[in-house]
């Protein structure tokens, strides 16, 4: 047996060694519930507990691009001190109708303002947000494994608030059906109970209102709220601090930024939003879940400190650089580039080509003065690192952690104020190969809730080519109420990726290889 054969064969053996002490890929449950047999009991309106001034509220150029909706469901187990058929969801109801004060824009309605070139705009209306109480005829451990994206937990998410079809509350205030753009609310709160007495509360936003960060703050008051307790922090809702500069200033130029050709409105659904971000794909999409522990981001981590001649030559990097997102970002970007690249045509071009990895940096802290903390609407840009597929292959995987630091810390105040000016003459989207949305370190499971933590928190997962979730573990059973960091229990994390068969089986190999390999 050759050389080449052996190793090959010796890597075939160590990948089923790891997955059979636990595993890498995440293998789909053997029984997949796709049906979560769930009924709706109760749907209304909550409106704010107290009078809220009518006003509209600005959104930045960063917002104007969010206008789809987002869907997070958090899990959790029963508490024999709150049965969530009665007293969690007349909490959440009546915590949602007190955080409809500060939060006063949630109870408003999006609108195009005509005056300004048809930007959107919320109207703060009090016109309410949407309550939904539900029941599974499952208990939650047979719900199964929560971190496996199961499309069925669509069903924990109201979202759509159709008046001809559910009874509510204050049906006077209602004057037409709100499935129409503008009169849907901006967010719907669903609470499920399984028979077990644990449940599952149900969230729908529209990403104008939040970013990840900000929806963190926002479950923080509403926990807070819940327990009869002050808010965490008052949310800071003036969004004008975003607005362009005047006249608008491009000072760099912009190659994560993709100009739209197009007379219709920007921001119109998510299926827009995927039909101009990412190239469309007739193939069949393949997904797969890679699952990294502690352990394994610490290999990585090793890997990516400085060498001296077994990758290509000298080159140093500053510790700080090698964190956890930098190495798992720079070891997607190495998979996803070369996936891409066929080896088997017998020229170059593939290898010569340039690749291009986006993710998202939180310019709170990177503007002069950094925004505030509590600041409630989207402050996340579209960071990139760029090389060619060679460089990537063949250069030190230091370097390739080092660029995506490096494309983070381009996002200085200036640059920042640049991509806002540039959505203010022109608009589009980020354009890349891929894009790295993390839910992974946002600490949606460490929320303290009167009855305890989440047993899990996740987004509601559909799967689109090139776009990449990170999302953390479950935490271990004993570390649920004593969790530090957002990882999970075993401080790891789960890679959620979606791509066309050939490039699939491509990527996990690659992917495998660099993990596993010396």
């Amino acid at each position: 047996m050759g050389s080449s054969s052996a190793a090959m064969l010796q890597f075939h053996e160590d990948v089923d060694e790891y997955e059979a002490g636990g595993g890498l890929v995440v293998r789909p449950p053997l029984s997949l519930l796709q049906d979560l047999k769930v009924t709706v009991r109760h749907t209304c309106l909550v409106f704010p507990s107290q009078e809220t001034e009518k006003k509209s509220i600005f959104l930045s150029n960063i917002d104007q691009v969010l206008n789809f909706n987002v869907q997070t469901v958090h899990f959790f187990t029963a508490h024999k001190d709150f049965p969530s058929d009665v007293i969690v969801a007349e909490k959440l109801k009546e915590s949602l109708a007190k955080i409809l004060v500060p939060y006063d824009f949630l109870a408003g309605r999006l609108k195009s303002n005509p005056n300004s070139g048809g930007r959107l705009e919320i109207e703060c209306n009090a016109a309410g947000a949407g309550f939904v109480v539900a029941s599974s005829e499952y208990t939650l451990d047979e719900i199964g494994d929560l971190v496996y994206p199961n499309p069925a937990f669509a069903q924990l998410v109201c979202i759509t608030m159709d008046v001809n079809n559910h009874h509510r509350e204050n049906d006077a205030c209602i004057k037409h059906a709100a499935h129409h753009q503008y009169d849907h609310p901006l967010c719907i709160l669903q609470v499920t109970t399984f028979k077990c007495g644990g449940f599952a509360v149900g969230m729908l936003t529209n990403h104008v209102t939040f970013d990840g960060l900000s929806f963190r703050l926002f479950l923080d008051n509403m926990a807070a709220l819940a327990g009869n307790k002050p808010l965490a922090m008052i949310p800071y809702n003036d969004r004008e601090i975003l607005a362009a500069r005047s006249p608008p200033r491009v000072t760099f130029p912009h190659p994560e930024l993709n100009e739209l050709k197009m007379s219709t409105q920007l921001g119109q659904d998510d299926d827009h939003l995927s039909s101009t971000v990412f190239e469309s794909t007739q193939e069949e999409i393949d997904f797969e879940i890679f699952r990294l522990s502690a352990v394994d981001l610490a290999k990585l981590k090793e890997k990516a400190k400085p060498t001296s001649s077994s990758e290509g030559g000298p080159h140093t990097i500053s510790s700080r650089r090698v964190t956890s997102f930098n190495v798992v970002t720079a070891l997607i970007w190495r998979c996803k580039a070369l996936s891409s690249c066929d080896h088997q045509c017998g020229g170059d071009d593939g290898m010569d080509r340039e690749s291009r990895i986006l993710y998202a940096v939180d310019i709170r802290p990177r503007l002069t003065p950094p925004l505030p903390a509590s600041y409630t609407g989207n402050a996340v840009l579209t960071a990139y690192a760029s090389a060619r597929c060679r460089e990537l292959e063949q250069g030190p995987f230091s370097r390739t952690v080092e660029m995506v630091y490096e494309g983070a810390a381009r996002m200085t105040d200036e640059y920042a104020r640049s991509v806002i000016d540039w959505g203010e003459l022109h608009k589009g989207f980020p354009q890349g190969d891929v894009l790295v949305s993390s839910w992974w370190k946002l600490g949606f499971a460490e929320v303290e809730y009167p009855w305890g933590k989440p047993r899990y928190s996740c987004p509601v997962v559909y799967h689109r080519k090139d776009i990449i979730l990170l999302f953390p573990d479950e935490p271990l059973l004993g570390d649920r109420n004593n969790a530090s960091g957002c990882g999970g229990g075993n401080g790891g994390v789960n890679i959620l990726v979606a791509l066309p068969l050939k490039e699939m089986q491509k990527f996990r190999t690659l992917f495998l290889k660099f993990l596993l390999g010396d």
